[in-house]
């Protein structure tokens, strides 16, 4: 099942180049699933709990690497397409992840379906993103442009996330 939910994805990484950044991997899912079925692209997991991590680790394959840390210490403007499941309340999500995305890349929310578009759509104006659209279940945001100053240091999204 988890598989398969990971797998929904895979039409949107075919359609966009660049590596893939899955932030807040913890058991693995959507990333490992992706990586095992596009071996030719770099993926990242990104996992702030060690634990996850060296889990990870032990578990992804040789197109995926794993980094211990925060969202907010990765480098910005780098992936093409970044993927984001159960990570956040949806404004945190986008705050964190969709400043990791170069311009003309995406990133992929796996949102419930009472998450609130018109609170995504304004975070993401906020952090140089365009509007999002409703893909196979999963939300999709593109980036537009840099937004220097995001995300913001480590614990501010939670605590003041934008609106």
């Amino acid at each position: 099942m988890l598989f398969d939910d990971a797998l929904r994805a895979l039409p949107l990484l075919r359609a966009h180049a660049g590596d893939v950044v899955d932030v807040g991997s913890g058991g693995g899912s959507p990333g490992i699933p992706l990586a095992l079925e596009l071996p030719d692209r770099a993926f990242t997991l990104v996992e702030a709990e060690r634990r996850k991590a060296d889990f990870l680790r032990t578990h992804a394959p040789a197109n995926a690497a794993v980094v211990w840390g925060r969202a907010e210490e990765q480098p910005v403007d780098r992936y093409g397409v970044a993927l984001a499941k159960a990570l956040a309340q949806p404004a945190t999500a986008v705050e964190w992840v969709l400043p990791l995305v170069a311009v003309g890349g995406i990133a992929i929310f796996w949102l419930g379906p009472s998450a609130d578009l018109d609170v995504v759509a304004r975070v993401a104006a906020q952090v140089g993103g365009g509007e999002p659209e409703l893909r196979d279940g999963l939300v999709v945001v593109p980036k537009l442009e840099r937004a220097p100053g995001f995300p913001r240091r480590v614990g501010v999204a939670k605590k003041r996330p934008l609106r």
